[in-house]
């Protein structure tokens, strides 16, 4: 039995409008969440930020916290495209290069639309549960560069403490190196800001790497 397809309107199946939809509700969160605006956001007022009728909301979404979740996982989700897709361009022998190029993906997602940066990083006030689920994706993508440093560094680092330590530390002043950048705290250009941050990758990534190997011979 064949199954009948969706009505279009102007070229559009029912899905892809509701898609847009959906994009237009979690643009309008970002606006709220990167303004301060959160806390008092409502249905109806977001709803009507998108230009929506408030019965779209519901074809997305249960509720605002999951709007404000979602929101945080599309910036992650593109943060993290951005930057796998920038490792896997770079020659896999110049640990360098890599380090260059998947920095400067992951800054000029972020700063590019500092809204994003601000929301992803926490420099915006939020409700608990976007802040333990923001805190949630930032350990996932913790471990997105742990499983990368496992493929550079082989198997030492893995079994030594450091491996728990380093890449938290290596994320968490990325982060804050950029929020200084967005709030002007951080008098740099944005080159600098790469430059300076891949090195800190590097320094910091092999000087942790070599001592777990001194550790893992002795």
């Amino acid at each position: 039995m064949t199954e009948t397809p969706r009505r279009s309107y102007g070229g559009q199946t029912a899905e892809s409008r509701r898609t847009q939809r959906r994009g237009r509700l979690l643009e309008a969160a970002i606006e709220a969440i990167a303004g301060n605006d959160w806390r008092t956001v409502t249905v109806e007022r977001l709803c009507a930020d998108a230009g929506l009728n408030k019965r779209y909301f519901y074809e997305s979404f249960r509720s605002l916290e999951e709007v404000a979740t979602a929101t945080v996982d599309m910036i992650a989700d593109e943060v993290r495209i951005a930057t796998m897709a920038a490792i896997a361009s770079s020659p896999p022998e110049r640990l360098d290069v890599q380090a260059k190029a998947a920095v400067e993906a992951l800054v000029r997602t972020l700063v590019d639309d500092p809204r994003r940066g601000r929301i992803l990083l926490g420099g915006v006030a939020s409700s608990p549960v976007l802040h333990d689920h923001r805190g949630a994706v930032i350990r996932g993508l913790t471990e997105v560069l742990v499983a990368h440093a496992r493929t550079v560094h082989d198997v030492e680092l893995e079994s030594d403490p450091l491996a728990k330590v380093t890449p938290a530390f290596i994320v968490g002043g990325t982060a804050d190196a950029i929020l200084a950048f967005l709030d002007g705290r951080a008098d740099v250009s944005l080159d600098d800001l790469v430059d300076g941050l891949a090195m800190l990758w590097l320094v910091t990534g092999n000087g942790a790497a070599e001592v777990a190997r001194l550790r893992t011979s002795s």
